[in-house]
């Protein structure tokens, strides 16, 4: 799903042309190397990048896996260029969470890199964020904001900004972010990608800086459904992170050959359809739903009061104090080096107790029981990525309020325990990408990405 502004290349960055280019001898990982670069020169200062590795490592590494020609075949990532959101460790190369005076330099990457490098991918570089990954927007970060490829006037989507921007400039094939709040759904809504949210603790966040430790997912970016759920099979590795889970017996992350016949799409009950005054989301939306008919999905409208009320639990209520709790000792000794807006957030965490603590814990599990009545009539649910979508000077005249308006549709998805697939969903006027979103249950991926790919094919 192109659009004039898009960058004409990025197509020939999907997995399986890369695969074939490398096949007939048309492409070379060296080759790759070189167009990646000069991509990256000819973009300039984008705010994509906190970190990009330098040109002679990166023909090292292709060179090394050039050597290894024979041994492609075994290599499902072979010669793919990727990014890594800088909050996810990489050896040797700072971590900084976008906060510059926080960063450190680890000696091992995150295990969700290592098995991405065993696997022959290329590491490019490190992606700018909304600092301590905190953020819906791409503006909350010191190192600028990453440049909208389709519209530079608005914002990018965070928190993984750099990663969804790099993915839709065609600087790489697919980038790493997280997704605690919607960080790895929106930034694809804005930029015309998929954004893939797996499960929780399918990928280890081990080597994640956390936002909130109980609910953060490492998240993949790409441009084909099938690609993200290549790069998730990849990760989806158990170790002894406290929070990995394993796959169950019987689910598969394989996407299946073809849809099952008489499936049964869920929406929020038309009153419910919030796009904050915003007519051409909103008809964007509904031209969604019509496509899922189109692909014979039967569409069932459900009731969505319990998750709205999920997500307003997230910033309302003591997952702030996790976000405190993930930097408390640096926050203690260096409040001054957070971005301003990040800074008032994970202030007001001091303000909950253990008693609202175990209060919304109570009131998710009640709420986890009413949602759980939607699924028994449906085998997946659409929902818009965002409400509407913002300027970089609207965000930054009421950046809480706006923020807060971007997680209506994203914020109670892992609290509930689901996994999601953003998809593009077509464009504003101005030629801004509009994004749709599929849920289903945790550990449904493959399902989920078969009908994301159907999906997007049939738009035309």
């Amino acid at each position: 799903m192109m659009k004039p502004g898009a960058a004409p290349y990025a197509k020939e960055m999907r997995f399986s042309r890369l695969k074939q280019a490398y096949s007939s001898g048309e492409r070379t990982p060296v080759g790759v190397v070189h167009e990646v670069c000069e991509r990256i020169e000819a973009r300039g200062e984008d705010g994509v990048w906190i970190h990009v590795e330098p040109e002679e490592k990166l023909l090292a590494r292709a060179q090394e896996l050039e050597a290894r020609r024979a041994d492609a075949g075994a290599l499902p990532l072979y010669g793919v260029p990727f990014a890594v959101k800088d909050n996810i460790d990489v050896a040797g190369v700072p971590t900084t969470a976008a906060c510059p005076e926080y960063a450190y330099t680890p000696d091992e990457s995150a295990p969700c890199v290592a098995l991405l490098l065993d696997a022959g991918a290329i590491f490019v570089g490190k992606t700018n964020l909304d600092q301590f990954a905190t953020g819906l927007v791409g503006t909350r970060t010191p190192y600028g904001v990453a440049r909208n490829p389709f519209h530079a006037d608005y914002i990018p989507g965070g928190s993984s900004s750099g990663s969804a921007v790099a993915v839709a400039a065609g600087l790489v094939s697919f980038a790493l972010g997280t997704d605690t709040a919607g960080s790895g759904r929106v930034p694809a809504g804005f930029n015309n990608i998929v954004g893939l949210k797996p499960s929780r603790g399918l990928v280890s966040t081990r080597g994640v800086v956390p936002a909130c430790r109980t609910l953060d997912c490492v998240s993949v970016f790409a441009l084909e459904a099938s690609d993200a759920l290549c790069v998730l099979e990849t990760m989806a590795v158990p170790d002894d992170d406290a929070y990995s889970r394993a796959l169950p017996a019987g689910a598969s992350l394989r996407m299946a050959a073809g849809l099952p016949g008489g499936l049964k799409a869920g929406a929020p009950l038309p009153g419910q359809r919030d796009f904050l005054g915003d007519d051409e989301a909103r008809r964007a939306y509904e031209r969604g739903i019509e496509r899922l008919s189109g692909m014979g999905a039967a569409v069932h409208e459900v009731d969505f009061s319990p998750f709205f009320e999920a997500a307003k639990l997230l910033y309302g209520g003591p997952w702030v104090a996790e976000r405190l709790a993930a930097i408390e000792g640096f926050f203690g000794e260096k409040p001054e080096a957070l971005h301003p807006v990040t800074r008032e957030l994970i202030s007001g965490a001091a303000g909950y107790s253990a008693v609202d603590a175990f209060k919304a814990f109570y009131r998710l599990e009640e709420l986890k029981r009413e949602a759980r009545k939607a699924w028994k009539d449906i085998d997946f649910m659409s929902v818009p990525t965002t409400t509407t979508a913002y300027t970089i000077d609207e965000v930054n005249a009421d950046p809480i309020t706006l923020n807060a308006n971007l997680g209506m549709y994203t914020n109670f998805v892992n609290l509930l325990d689901l996994c999601a697939v953003a998809v593009p969903n077509g464009f504003y006027a101005n030629g801004l990408p509009i994004g749709m979103t599929l849920l289903a249950p945790a550990f449904q991926e493959g399902f989920l990405c078969a009908v994301a790919e159907e999906f997007v094919s049939g738009e035309g």
